[in-house]
C-alpha cells in the first residue's frame, strides 16, 4: 500500500511506499506478470495511490531467492527498488527480451549504472552495459564506461577493456587522461603491449584525447619492473617527439632500466640525447648512473661522475651518491679510496646512513681489517644508527675470515640478545666457519636452531655439514640432516647429492651411493665427471662391475655427459628404467 510520510517537508509531497512480503505458495515462478505488475507499481506516480499484489511481492522474491519475510520493509527510495527488480531478473535469466519495451521508457543512464555497479561482476556488467545500449538504446554516461573500463583490467579482461573503450570514442565521448594511462598500464602488466599500442595509436588520432609525459611515464616503469627494457626502449623510439614531450622523468626510468641490465653504454647514450629534448639531468639521474656503474665494477667512472654532479652549481650530491663510490670501492677491496670518499662525505654536511656504514664494514672485514671494522661499526652507533642484521653478518663473517671464530660466535649470541633475527647467509657464514675448524656438533647444534626458525633453509646451509660428518666417516649423521633438510622443504642440490654418493662410496656403502645417483638423476640433478668417475670406480674395486657399467652408460651416453647433460636430463627421466631410491 502507499502511505504519507507523517513529516512532510514543507511545499513538497512524500510519498513511502509499503509492500508486504507474504510467501503465497501459489506463486508462479515463470509467470512475468507479478514481475510487471511489481515494476508498474515502483515507478507509479506519487499522485495516485498504488496497491502490489501478495502474488507478485512473493514471485518477486522467489526470483531473488530471497527467504520468506514476514515483517513488513518501507521503502523511501522508488528508484532503488526499480534497480533492485531490473538487476534480480537480469541476474536469474541474463535476459530482459519480455521487458523491452517497458524498460526503453524507463531505464535512464543513471539507473542503468547502477544496475552495472551492483551486479559487481565486471563480465556480467559488460552484457548488461551491451544489452542497454543496443536493445534498450541508453545512451551512458562518462561515469559509466569508466566503471567499466576499470573493473574490466582490474579483473584481467584487457579485450573486453578495450571494447567498452571503442564503443566510447563511437559514442562521441572522450576519456580522460586517468582513463587511458589506466588501461595502458593494466595492458602492459598483463603483458599485452599490442593492445596498449593500440590504444595509444588511437588517442593520438582522437584530436579530443591529449596526452601528457604521465601516461608514459606509468608504462615505461610497467616494462622497467618486468625487465621489458628494449621494449620500453622501442616506445620511446615510436612515440616520444612526435606524439609527446619527454621529461627528465622520463629518461630517468629508462636509465634505470638499462643500468639495471647492465647496458651502460646505452644508457649514456640516453644521458646524452637529454639536452636535445629539452632536458637537464637531476641528481637522481647522476644517482642512477653511478650505482650502475659501480655495480659493473667502473668505479673510477662513478666516481668522476661524482665529481661533476659536485661541479654544477644546480645540483649537490646526496647520501646515495657518496654511499654507491663508497659501495663501489669496498667490493673491490679499495678500501682507502673508499675511506676517502667516506671522509669528504662528512666533510660537506652529508649524513651517512646504515647503509653507508655496512658497506664499510663489509668491506674492512673482507679485508681482513677487523680493527678497522669495528671502529666503524662503533662510529655507526656514535651516529644514532642501530646495527641491523647486515651489520652483525658483515662481522661475524668478517671475524671468521680473520682466524677469530670466537669472536664471531660472541656476536652471534649479541645479535639474539639485541633480538636481531639472523637470515640464511648469517647461519652460513657461521656453520662454514666451525665446519673448517672441525668444530661439527656445533654447527649441527646451529642447524637445530635453524630448524626451528623462520628462515627459509638453503642447501648451501646444510651442505659443510654434511660434508663434514661425511669425511668423519658419519655418513648416518649426514643422511639424518639431508632428512631434516626435506622435512623443511627443502630439496637437496647437486653439491649434496655428490657428497652423499662419494661419502657412502668411501665407506663402501655402495647400495647406498647408486641409491643417492639415481635419487638425484629424478630430481632432476645433473652428476659432474668427478662424482660419477668417482662412483664408477669405487664400484669397479667393490666387485660391481656391470653396476659400475650401467652407471658409466647412463652418465656418457644417456646423459651425454660433458656436453649439454642438463639439457638431455627431461628425456632420461622419462625413459630410462633405473629404480629411484627415496
Amino acid at each position: 500500500m502507499k502511505i504519507h510520510d507523517p513529516n512532510p517537508k514543507p511545499g513538497q509531497t512524500q510519498t513511502r511506499i509499503l509492500i508486504e512480503n507474504v510467501y503465497e505458495s501459489r506463486a508462479v515462478p515463470d509467470d512475468g506478470v507479478a514481475v510487471q505488475m511489481s515494476l508498474l507499481f515502483f515507478t507509479a506516480r506519487p499522485t495516485f495511490w498504488a496497491r502490489a499484489s501478495k502474488i507478485a511481492a512473493s514471485h518477486f522474491h522467489t526470483l531473488a531467492g530471497a527467504r520468506p519475510r514476514p515483517e513488513r520493509e518501507v521503502l523511501l527510495n522508488p528508484e532503488a527498488w526499480f534497480v533492485k527488480v531490473v538487476y534480480t531478473l537480469f541476474l536469474r535469466s541474463h535476459s530482459l527480451d519480455s521487458y523491452l519495451g517497458y524498460l526503453s521508457k524507463n531505464l535512464t543512464p543513471s539507473l542503468a549504472f547502477e544496475v552495472i555497479r551492483r551486479l559487481n561482476n565486471p563480465k556480467l556488467g559488460l552484457k548488461f552495459f551491451e544489452l542497454s545500449k543496443f536493445s534498450l538504446s541508453v545512451n551512458h554516461g562518462v561515469w559509466t564506461y569508466n566503471f567499466l573500463l576499470r573493473s574490466l583490467c582490474q579483473m584481467g579482461l584487457q579485450d573486453s577493456a578495450k571494447l567498452v573503450f571503442d564503443y566510447m570514442r563511437i559514442d562521441g565521448l572522450s576519456p580522460d587522461e586517468s582513463v587511458v594511462e589506466f588501461l595502458v598500464s593494466s595492458c602492459a602488466q598483463m603483458s599485452r603491449l599490442d593492445l596498449a599500442e593500440k590504444i595509444l595509436d588511437e588517442a593520438h588520432h582522437c584530436s579530443e584525447i591529449r596526452l601528457s609525459s604521465f601516461v608514459y611515464n606509468n608504462l615505461f616503469n610497467v616494462l622497467v619492473k618486468q625487465n621489458r627494457v628494449d621494449e620500453a626502449v622501442c616506445l620511446f623510439r615510436k612515440y616520444v617527439g612526435s606524439h609527446c614531450c619527454p621529461d627528465s622523468w622520463m629518461f630517468n626510468i629508462l636509465i634505470r632500466g638499462l643500468c639495471r641490465t647492465g647496458a651502460i653504454d646505452k644508457a649514456f647514450e640516453f644521458f646524452s640525447d637529454m639536452g636535445s629534448f629539452g632536458c637537464s639531468p637531476d641528481v637522481v639521474t647522476y644517482n642512477t648512473l653511478i650505482s650502475g656503474l659501480c655495480r659493473a665494477n667502473e668505479v673510477d667512472r662513478g666516481c668522476y661522475l661524482l665529481r661533476e654532479v659536485q661541479s654544477r652549481s644546480e645540483l649537490s650530491p646526496d647520501v646515495i651518491t657518496f654511499t654507491s663510490v663508497i659501495s663501489g670501492y669496498c667490493k673491490l677491496g679499495r678500501m682507502g679510496e673508499a675511506s676517502a670518499i667516506f671522509d669528504e662525505m662528512i666533510d660537506c654536511g652529508v649524513r651517512p646512513t646504515a647503509v653507508t656504514f655496512n658497506a664499510l664494514i663489509d668491506g674492512f672485514g673482507k679485508a681482513g681489517d677487523m680493527s678497522s671494522a669495528f671502529a666503524m661499526y662503533e662510529n655507526m652507533l656514535f651516529h644514532g644508527h642501530r646495527a641491523d642484521v647486515i651489520t652483525f653478518t658483515s662481522l661475524i663473517d668478517g671475524y671468521c675470515r680473520a682466524g677469530h671464530l670466537n669472536h664471531g660466535l660472541q656476536l652471534w649470541h649479541e645479535m639474539n640478545a639485541k633480538n636481531v633475527s639472523p637470515t640464511a647467509y648469517t647461519y652460513s657464514v657461521l656453520i662454514n666457519a666451525l665446519c673448517k675448524e672441525n668444530r661439527l656438533r656445533e654447527a649441527r647444534d646451529l642447524l637445530r636452531e635453524l630448524k626451528w626458525s623462520n628462515v627459509v633453509p638453503k642447501p648451501f646451509i646444510y651442505n659443510p655439514v654434511v660434508d663434514g660428518f661425511c669425511k668423519a666417516g658419519n655418513v648416518d649423521e649426514a643422511n639424518l640432516i639431508v632428512a631434516e633438510m626435506e622435512e623443511k622443504r627443502c630439496a637437496p642440490d647437486k653439491v649434496t647429492f655428490t657428497i652423499l654418493i662419494l661419502g657412502n662410496s668411501m665407506k663402501g656403502r655402495m647400495s647406498e651411493a647408486i641409491g643417492n645417483f639415481n635419487k638425484m638423476l629424478s630430481m632432476g640433478c645433473a652428476p659432474d665427471k668427478i662424482t660419477v668417475d668417482s662412483l664408477i670406480s669405487c664400484l669397479s674395486k667393490a666387485g660391481m662391475p656391470s653396476e659400475a657399467r650401467r652407471i658409466k652408460k647412463i652418465a656418457y651416453e644417456d646423459l651425454n655427459l660433458g656436453a649439454s647433460s642438463m639439457g638431455r636430463l627431461p628425456h632420461f627421466r622419462a625413459n630410462a628404467e633405473i629404480p629411484v631410491a627415496i
